[in-house]
């Protein structure tokens, strides 16, 4: 059985989606991650699709069904980009918490392993606390840095709840206001803060998350 990534191009009509998923669920193929654009009347769709017996197969019936112009076979998102690294806040501290992260993703990326590093720099309580609301929505999420001089109230709310839902470790600067009594690592240098956010989510480092859980560096 295979983990694979189909890309489907289509004109775009009512049912479609619906014929697609039917396809799917009838050769016993679980859906497990799915997202689509629409220009025009022109669609794409990406599936990421678990337990494919027979890649053929699903490819041909998909190109059979009314309004498919296209089909292609992707390797999936995990195995392309891998693991994300989210990093929100101040932009000069956002910076440098993305220069450790991509200066140790790349020593680990070397190595084949797949890190990707994503950045949006925020002012204001409302917008960030936002942006942390959503990275459990973000497919492959492993792990948040805030990166900022003061966060609390909203922010702080969002972090438990992030924590809470979703399962993703959060490392904050060391910072006014409460977010860093919430989060799980707390980091003073923020190129150290990226260097450790790489850490707690390789799978080829030597570094147990839960012995420094809780601490502040």
């Amino acid at each position: 059985m295979n983990t694979i990534g189909i890309s489907l191009f289509a004109t775009d009509r009512k049912g479609l989606l619906r014929d697609i998923s039917t396809i799917i669920a009838g050769l016993d193929i679980n859906i497990t991650y799915i997202q689509q654009f629409l220009k025009d009347d022109e669609v794409q769709i990406y599936f990421e699709l678990s337990d494919v017996r027979n890649v053929e197969e699903l490819k041909k019936l998909l190109e059979n069904i009314d309004s498919v112009v296209e089909v292609e076979v992707n390797r999936t998102f995990e195995e392309i980009y891998g693991k994300r690294v989210i990093v929100v806040g101040g932009g000069a501290q956002v910076s440098q918490v993305v220069l450790g992260a991509v200066s140790e993703a790349d020593r680990h990326n070397l190595r084949g392993e797949r890190i990707s590093v994503d950045t949006i720099p925020l002012a204001g309580e409302e917008k960030i606390a936002e942006a942390v609301n959503a990275v459990g929505r973000l497919h492959r999420a492993a792990v948040l840095v805030l990166a900022g001089s003061l966060m609390g109230g909203e922010i702080t709310k969002a972090v438990q709840e992030l924590k809470a839902d979703y399962g993703i470790p959060v490392i904050s600067l060391n910072m006014a206001g409460s977010v860093p009594n919430v989060v799980d690592i707390v980091v003073t240098d923020p190129v150290q803060a990226g260097v450790l956010a790489i850490m707690v989510i390789s799978s080829t480092a030597r570094f147990d998350f839960n012995k420094v859980k809780g601490r502040k560096f």
